[in-house]
């Protein structure tokens, strides 16, 4: 077998997207496809969608190729039981979310498939912005500056979507220091509200004083979801230190008072800080 007839038996991306389509489609068939998929829809089956971003993401972040291919697998096959589902209904199938895609990003990168010129990556965002608030309008989908960040997002990434949709139209602080002043005034209102033992104000305030946090992280060019999960697993990190410190002095950490606690996280923190 020459080289190039070898070649010829390996299937194209069209045949593997083909194939992986119509394992769907069996999935999907009535009397003889598979129980539990005959029985999803949209809303049973997001969740799962939302997941295997998720697990996608916790792949790229521990460096896992082998796991990442996997995972985007998984990821890809939500996009098809999407498709699919939408099929039966007659509203798109998967060519249609394929094109619709490639037809978004011509039109959102008109210095690559146009004549337009952007010298800077900060450039390439503020077009695609203006693009996307264009495409809003011709839609005559959305009324608002605010229209169109998904409502399912996770709450920090949310609020600073929001906020940078409000920033575009002018409704922002003039620099960092007044998202600061804003920080420092929501602390005291928290507070206030804690000693008014009342528990409706305290949510209220607690919600206030996190989106103000979340607007700092913006106005300081910072992804507020990825610095909380950096914070977080510091913490991690640190009070498993602990517990293993505890451990190898024969003592439980649970039984241990504040104090002796506290002497554990300091000095945790201070082997990471050298």
């Amino acid at each position: 077998m020459s080289e190039s007839s070898a070649g010829e038996n390996i299937p194209t991306l069209n045949e593997h997207l083909a194939t992986l389509r119509n394992i769907m489609a069996n999935l999907r068939t009535p009397i003889t496809g598979c129980l539990w998929d005959l029985q999803q829809n949209f809303k049973t089956i997001a969740p799962y969608t939302i997941e295997e971003a998720y697990e996608v993401a916790d792949a790229i972040a521990r460096n896992n190729m082998p796991e990442l291919r996997d995972e985007l697998g998984d990821l890809l096959l939500q996009v098809v039981y999407h498709a699919r589902i939408a099929e039966e209904s007659g509203h798109f199938d998967l060519t249609d979310v394929i094109r619709s895609i490639c037809d978004k990003m011509v039109r959102r990168h008109p210095h690559v498939f146009g004549d337009a010129v952007i010298d800077t990556a900060q450039q390439q965002v503020r077009s695609w912005e203006t693009i996307k608030a264009s495409e809003r309008k011709t839609s005559n989908i959305a009324s608002s500056a605010l229209d169109g960040v998904a409502i399912a997002l996770p709450a920090l990434m949310r609020a600073q979507k929001i906020q940078a949709r409000a920033a575009r139209v002018g409704f922002d602080w003039p620099d960092l220091d007044g998202c600061v002043d804003k920080l420092k005034e929501e602390i005291n209102e928290a507070e206030e509200a804690v000693a008014r033992h009342n528990a409706d104000d305290v949510a209220e305030e607690v919600g206030d004083l996190l989106f103000a946090a979340v607007n700092v992280a913006r106005k300081a060019g910072v992804d507020a979801e990825a610095v909380l999960r950096q914070g977080t697993d510091k913490f991690e990190r640190r009070f498993k230190a602990m517990e293993e410190k505890a451990k190898i002095k024969h003592e439980i950490f649970s039984e241990l008072g504040l104090e002796a606690q506290e002497a554990f996280w300091q000095s945790v923190k201070l082997l990471e800080n050298k």
